[in-house]
């Protein structure tokens, strides 16, 4: 990992310590894949084909496991609802976590970077002072150069005209 990146993850690192409710082991994590997978189109056309499969053959007398009203495929689907529902809500729930640390870690770094725009701004302002008291030094300093130089003319030229007229 970069020096930038990890610079960039410095506000995530307070929520490292985070687990979710129900664990970073195998089974949550596990469960979680297998409730993402319930929401796939591979999952649904899958279902739908077995589905198909299992009426058509019941249906056609193929076999006579299952006959109509599909009883036994009413169960499956129960059994699949009982199951798929908690581990929707498992997946839900270790999304909300990660969701909430990421955010927290997000508005950290939002209140880091208004603080530290709020310094530059004091900075510049606190620059911009300093540059005009130091043209101000400087606009008073000219003007004392040039009374300075005007003194020294009119010396000069007195100077000149007493020697001028002592000779």
């Amino acid at each position: 990992m970069s020096v930038s990146s990890r610079h960039h993850f410095r506000f995530h690192a307070p929520h490292a310590h985070l687990a979710s409710v129900f664990g970073d082991d195998w089974f949550g994590v596990r469960a979680e894949s297998f409730a993402r997978f319930f929401g796939t189109p591979v999952f649904l056309v899958a279902q739908t084909a077995v589905v198909a499969i299992w009426i058509a053959v019941n249906a056609v007398g193929l076999t006579r496991f299952d006959v109509y009203p599909f009883i036994l495929l009413n169960l499956a689907f129960s059994l699949q609802a009982a199951y798929a529902a908690p581990l929707i809500l498992l997946a839900q729930t270790r999304q909300a976590d990660r969701d909430k640390a990421l955010a927290d870690a997000d508005a950290q770094h939002r209140e880091a970077l208004a603080q530290a725009s709020l310094e530059r701004q004091e900075f510049a302002t606190q620059q911009s002072a300093q540059l005009l008291e130091l043209l101000d030094r400087n606009t008073k300093l000219t003007q004392i150069t040039q009374e300075l130089s005007q003194r020294i003319e009119r010396l000069t030229d007195e100077i000149h005209r007493k020697v001028v007229a002592a000779s």
